[in-house]
């Protein structure tokens, strides 16, 4: 194990679903790579023309009725990868990405530690 990947406090898992991210009238589809509480990874798109000064909309397709949707952060650009940090989580898509995270976990006890230093850096930038 790295030590990038010792320090990573969230969890990525390796997910693949159809994901859309919306910036203005700007539409791309990316393959998903993986996904965490904190953020998502997706492969770069090809016409990759984005106003990097601004945020994104992140729709990830879990089903027919389920989505994850959060407003993101370009975090860091690779040429095949684009790395995002979650800003925004309405209380339906964390309840929906919370359950995908912990299924794929398996360890109940680490996604709740997760989910309180969740809780407790987004209490820092608050105040």
């Amino acid at each position: 194990m790295s030590d990038h990947d010792e320090r990573r406090r969230f969890q990525r898992i390796c997910f693949d679903a159809p994901t859309e991210l919306h910036q203005g009238s700007r539409c791309w589809s990316p393959k998903l790579l993986d996904i965490s509480l904190k953020g998502l990874l997706v492969e770069r798109p090809q016409q990759w023309d984005a106003d990097l000064s601004q945020n994104f909309d992140a729709i990830i397709t879990l089903d027919e009725q389920t989505q994850v949707t959060m407003q993101v952060e370009l975090r860091h650009e690779e040429p095949a990868r684009l790395g995002f940090i979650c800003l925004y989580i309405d209380v339906e898509s964390m309840t929906h990405l919370h359950r995908l995270v912990e299924l794929n976990l398996g360890d109940g006890t680490r996604m709740m530690r997760e989910l309180r230093e969740l809780i407790e850096e987004w209490n820092l930038l608050a105040s």
